[in-house]
């Protein structure tokens, strides 16, 4: 008997059945991690499917009411729809969670609703919301701030002024704010005409020295010869933009040539040549292409505060509401209004 098993007792048998017992549990754990891989996917997938479409406004009742989320989560998910842009979503969920009885902050979501509604540019209904926070909670600086913004919006400045009194009386008083609103009620009166507008902006600007930009924008549309003779050639780099755009008809080449950069600025354009070159790289390649290209400065506006970009000019930035923050680019560009003119041009 013994003899018979002699060859179990072989340490090469032995190192043998080791191997193949490795090779069938590597075998085996392989395909069992690779199913219960799959099928994790599976339930991911199959979780995440959920997410996909938004909930309906029932789904959204049922499953704040129900509990089962804290209200901190429905309101980190409401902030997240609020931050995509997706604030119709994220308006549903504030409304149903004010619904819910024993909110703890229902000021606090009061608030975010408010804004959610001003972002997504329903006026009326935000002004309700921040009236009704400041009926109960009168000392609520944010509301305020945001209702004079929806004031401002809806161009009721006289409400917005008021709104900077109460303002005032917490310690926020913000003289650029009042200086801002009281020269848009001065622009949108038309009842004014545009000798006693262009008197009360400069009397403001004056007593301020602020909103340069708002008021020489105004000035050198509705009057060049005034704009001149109030200008600071101080501003010329803020206000490089509407100063490119003035009809050469409309210069006081008395200022320019007093003046470097103005020197260099219309230089480059073509209306003078009182500049050989430019420290600034963009009017000193006009200078030398001397009009053989068809070459023009194209500008975008920088929020000094947020440094958001904007495309067109402004005066509050409509992304942190700063007031008189916006930094003029401006680059090199194909002049495509040139090309314009010279097609009308051939068939004359």
């Amino acid at each position: 008997m013994n003899t018979f098993f002699i060859e179990f007792r072989d340490p090469l048998f032995g190192i043998i059945v080791f191997f193949v017992l490795v090779f069938i549990i590597t075998f085996f754990s392989y395909w069992y991690n690779r199913f219960r891989t799959k099928e994790d996917y599976r339930h991911l997938d199959k979780f995440l499917r959920q997410f996909r479409s938004p909930p309906t406004q029932k789904e959204l009742e049922i499953l704040i009411t129900s509990g089962e989320l804290s209200q901190k989560s429905w309101l980190l998910l409401a902030q997240s729809y609020f931050k995509n842009g997706d604030y119709e979503k994220s308006i549903e969920i504030y409304n149903e969670i004010l619904k819910v009885k024993d909110i703890y902050n229902y000021r606090d979501t009061m608030f975010l609703l408010g804004r959610t509604y001003f972002k997504a540019g329903f006026l009326q209904r935000a002004k309700q919301i921040f009236l009704e926070i400041l009926k109960n909670n009168p000392r609520t600086p944010q509301a305020l701030d945001y209702l004079l913004l929806v004031y401002e919006y809806m161009r009721e400045y006289d409400l917005a002024l008021e709104v900077l009194d109460s303002l005032s009386e917490l310690n926020k008083e913000r003289e650029s704010d009042r200086a801002y609103l009281r020269s848009l009620s001065i622009l949108n009166d038309t009842q004014t005409s545009n000798e006693e507008k262009i008197t009360s902006l400069l009397e403001i600007y004056k007593q301020t020295h602020q909103l340069t930009y708002m008021v020489f924008e105004y000035l050198f549309r509705v009057n060049p010869k005034i704009a001149w003779e109030n200008f600071d050639s101080s501003k010329s780099e803020l206000l490089t933009d509407i100063l490119w755009h003035v009809d050469k008809k409309d210069l006081n080449f008395d200022i320019i040539s007093k003046n470097g950069y103005l020197r260099e600025l219309y230089t480059a354009r073509g209306d003078v040549e009182l500049a050989n070159k430019s420290s600034v790289f963009e009017f000193d390649v006009l200078i030398n292409l001397k009009t053989k290209a068809n070459a023009t400065l194209s500008f975008e506006y920088i929020c000094d505060s947020c440094k958001q970009i904007y495309p067109f000019a402004f005066n509050r930035c409509s992304h942190c509401h700063a007031i008189d923050s916006s930094k003029v680019e401006f680059s090199l560009s194909k002049n495509y209004y040139r090309d314009f003119s010279e097609e009308n041009n051939s068939f004359q």
